[in-house]
């Protein structure tokens, strides 16, 4: 059955059984896939998959299910355990489906990739990496062109349809010269197109020389309150942790949030200008649909340190009588600063450049603590040596209203621009 088809059945099927509200959800992606096995290639396969979900809502009871098939009897199967469930589960009266909109289609990209072009794209990458860096031991690496469609219905006549096909790169390796070796470090990017060579694209050739670099590493002596340079790479986890502990739905329903009143008001350094952008032109791998039923729409989180706008979900609105945000999060856009990065080493007189962070959730209150990886000393406005696996440990919203640096700098990952962001205040411990 074609896709409105499917999401009619399904959604009568339940209205016929007695729900008083549904949703239907249809993912179907094709992938076009290269992969090595080290500095060689080793396999080009094409993948298919289907994804579904349906809602069921009755007197605020919900039932959600998942299958990957989309035929008949299994879709008949699914819409009575879905009405099983949601007999079942709890009532809550924040359970609910998005309201009628107009019916809207969206489109980005290819349809089908270059495959000849995606085979010189990874053989050329292997290439280079073997004769202009020897020392470098690629662990892995697997080019892709993904074409998604996705398709949303519900029973208030809410009716979204994208199609959407990029490419994207993930390599991962380290370093290695006789018995020294570096730690690993990994990298991705997304791109309406592969007209680049891949080591030219996002940080992969920086972190590609950093890691040749890091074959010898020093420990870090003591224990010290510094300031630390965020590199592009480990911003992105750093603004999802901060978004989690603060902006989204468990933190402002359970009212843990140290944020949960700060709409129009400083929340960060008035440096900080945070964009999620999932339908910008500049970001390859966003979306147009959310997982509740909207059209996606660019958005500003936080707008030169003042607080835009929290994260909540339908639910999360519903729960806490807040505004839903225009989409998920995700496709995040920093704003650049009005420094260089090497002036901004320059200014620091104690502390590291963390290019990957590795640790736990941070606390409700947004401690953290964790190990900066593939890091630099900087002292007296230089970058020393590499240090060997350094902790760091802050509070997210004291680092955020610390932020001293922004650099003008930016890396395009195709699913988010983000630039080395430099703040004080950090605990680094070494030996």
């Amino acid at each position: 059955m074609e896709n409105k088809k499917l999401a009619d059945y399904c959604i009568n099927s339940l209205r016929e059984a007695g729900i008083d509200k549904a949703e239907f959800y249809l993912t179907t992606s094709k992938k076009y896939e290269l992969n090595t096995a080290g500095d060689e290639l080793s396999l080009m396969r094409t993948t298919f998959d289907t994804n579904v979900n349906i809602t069921a809502i009755k007197n605020g009871k919900k039932g959600v299910i998942s299958l990957n098939k989309t035929d008949e009897e299994s879709l008949k199967d699914a819409i009575d355990n879905v009405i099983e469930i949601s007999n079942d589960s709890e009532e809550d009266a924040a359970n609910d489906i998005s309201p009628m909109q107009p019916v809207k289609s969206f489109s980005r990209g290819e349809c089908e990739p270059d495959l000849d072009k995606m085979y010189i794209r990874l053989k050329n990458y292997l290439t280079e990496i073997k004769t202009s860096y020897p020392k470098i031991s690629l662990m892995e690496s697997y080019l892709d062109f993904t074409h998604r469609c996705d398709y949303y219905a519900n029973s208030n006549g809410v009716e979204l349809s994208s199609a959407k096909g990029n490419y994207s790169f993930q390599t991962m390796f380290s370093s290695k010269d006789g018995e020294r070796s570096s730690s690993f470090n990994y990298t991705s990017f997304s791109a309406d197109d592969i007209d680049r060579e891949l080591l030219d694209c996002a940080s992969i050739k920086l972190l590609i020389q950093q890691s040749v670099e890091q074959l010898c590493t020093k420990p870090l002596e003591g224990k010290f309150i510094g300031d630390v340079v965020i590199a592009p790479d480990c911003l992105e986890a750093m603004i999802e942790m901060y978004l989690g502990v603060y902006l989204r739905d468990m933190a402002l329903i359970s009212g843990t949030s140290a944020l949960k009143d700060k709409i129009g008001r400083k929340v960060t350094s008035e440096k900080l200008t945070l964009h999620s952008n999932p339908v910008s032109d500049e970001i390859s791998s966003g979306y147009f649909i959310t997982p509740d039923g909207f059209e996606a729409k660019n958005m500003t989180i936080i707008d030169k340190g003042i607080l835009e706008t929290f994260m909540l979900s339908l639910y999360g609105a519903n729960k806490t009588s807040g505004d839903r945000a225009l989409n998920p999060g995700g496709a995040y856009v920093v704003d650049q600063g009005d420094k260089s990065l090497d002036e901004i080493l320059k200014s620091i007189k104690k502390g590291i450049l963390v290019v990957r962070f590795s640790g736990g959730n941070p606390s409700r209150s947004g401690d953290f603590s964790g190990v900066a990886k593939n890091s630099y000393y900087i002292e007296d406005g230089e970058i020393k040596y590499p240090v060997s696996e350094t902790m760091i440990s802050g509070n997210l919203y004291e680092m955020f209203n610390n932020i001293t640096d922004i650099s003008k700098e930016r890396i395009d990952y195709g699913r988010a621009i983000l630039p080395w962001i430099a703040a004080s205040g950090v605990t680094i411990s070494g030996k």
